[in-house]
This record gives structure tokens, C-alpha cells and sequence, in this order.
């Protein structure tokens, strides 16, 4: 069997049992629907419920590792996960509120400058400054694909920062700590050390994740269409995601 069969027909998640895992959750298209703007996702009192009697249950092991800054997951979440990896690691909140922060790269402002001039043909793309990392969203400009992807490979080329391919978004980051090494981190840590961890998340940013995860015994779950991936596990979007969590409590 190929590859592509094998992920395609990856199995559904056996239901939950919270007494010895870690969770691990991406944030945009694992606990919230994507948006066509990143400002368009909001705070919904269901999600803040589930994940705050998830934190209770769990007692403490419940991280959020996005792509997201860490005020922005702040925003969205209410506040109610304390261990959160943002900015797709390159800032870390741990469990004890201890934040691990690395230096942005210098040529980030010109970087970011030089795509808003190139955001200026189309009025739907969409230029996010992280302070670590610089977003060019073209969701709502697809025509200009292949242009933004263009560009963003010229300016990783010239800069020395990392490339980040994401859901009609091409992301200049940093280089340094991934999605794998948050995991590692916090596996290191309390209340994480000894658990089994479990890292839902939808697209080719959360991939280091699984693998991460694979080393600890645990496994990865991808939310969305099936694609080749290095997950056990799917669910079919959101919606299945959420259900599956609220089934554990």
C-alpha cells in the first residue's frame, strides 16, 4: 500500500482517556474554523469552556502550539491555557508562566516593508506583522498565488529566514525553535514529564508536531481533508475535533 493510501484512510481516534496524556492543540483549524482575515477569529464560549475543564481535568498538561503570537492566542482563548507555544515555537509560555523568547531576526522590518509595498496590487492580501515573523496572507486574493509564493521564496533566499508554507499563506520567520522542539520543551517540564502526548493540528505547519509526539510514545492526529502526513489518526474538521475533546470530559 502507498503512502497516499495509507494516509487516506487513516483511522478515526479511539475516544480519549484524559488520566495519563498530554494534549497538544493547534489553534486555526483545529479549535477554530479558518478565517478569511486572521482578525476575523474570535473568543466562543464554547471552545473557552471545553478547554478550561480540559486544563482541570488534565491538571495542567493542556498546551495550544500555533502559529499565532502569544497575545493573540491570549485574545482568542480568554486567557484560559496557560502553556501556550506561539509564533510556531519561537515564543514559549510554559506551564509555569515562564516566557522563553528568542531574538527576532534583524532584517524582519525591511522584510515586512517590502510586502506591504507588494500587498498594494490586490486589496485581499493581507500583511501580518508578528514581531518574530512576518505573514503574507492571500486567501482572499487567490490569483495572486503564485506571486506571493514567489516573492516569499526571493525574500528567504536574500534574508537567511525561514521559509513557513501554510493554508493560502506564505509566513518569514526567525529561524530557530519549531512546533517538534515546543513539544520537546514542554515534555521536559511539569506537569508534561511522563505523559503520553497527543498533538491534534491541520496542516503542513503542525507535521513537526506529530513527529514530535511519535518520540514520546504518542501520536498525532490531523483535523481536515486527508492528506500525506506523518499523524495516526484524523478527524474530519473543527466540528469532529471539538466533539471528540467534550467526549473525554
Amino acid at each position: 500500500m502507498s503512502i497516499e493510501e495509507l494516509t487516506f484512510h487513516l483511522p478515526a481516534p479511539k475516544p480519549l482517556a484524559l488520566t495519563d496524556c498530554a494534549l497538544f492543540l493547534d489553534l486555526d483549524g483545529t479549535l477554530a474554523p479558518i478565517a478569511a482575515r486572521p482578525q476575523d477569529v474570535r473568543p466562543d464560549p464554547r471552545r473557552t469552556d471545553l478547554l478550561e475543564r480540559l486544563a482541570i481535568a488534565l491538571d495542567g498538561r493542556l498546551a495550544v502550539v500555533t502559529g499565532r503570537t502569544l497575545a493573540d492566542t491570549d485574545r482568542i482563548l480568554e486567557g484560559r491555557v496557560k502553556a501556550v507555544a506561539a509564533v510556531h515555537g519561537l515564543v514559549r509560555r510554559d506551564a509555569a508562566g515562564g516566557l522563553h523568547e528568542q531574538p527576532p531576526h534583524p532584517r524582519l522590518p525591511e522584510v515586512a516593508e517590502e510586502l506591504r509595498a507588494f500587498a498594494v496590487r490586490d486589496s485581499g492580501l493581507i500583511v501580518e506583522e508578528k514581531g518574530h515573523s512576518v505573514a503574507l496572507h492571500f486567501r482572499l486574493a487567490r490569483q495572486q498565488a503564485g506571486a506571493a509564493r514567489s516573492i516569499a521564496r526571493r525574500l528567504a533566499a536574500e534574508t537567511g529566514l525561514t521559509l513557513q508554507d501554510g493554508d493560502m499563506v506564505e509566513e518569514l520567520r526567525t529561524p530557530g525553535s519549531t512546533k517538534a522542539d515546543s513539544v520537546v520543551a514542554f515534555m521536559s517540564e511539569p506537569p508534561f514529564v511522563g505523559a503520553v502526548p497527543i498533538f491534534l493540528g491541520d496542516d503542513a505547519t503542525d507535521e513537526d508536531g506529530f513527529a514530535a509526539t511519535a518520540g514520546f510514545g504518542g501520536a498525532g492526529i490531523l483535523v481536515g481533508p486527508p492528506r500525506q502526513t506523518r499523524a495516526r489518526y484524523r478527524l474530519s474538521g473543527v466540528e469532529a475535533a471539538l466533539r471528540w475533546l467534550e467526549a473525554a470530559l
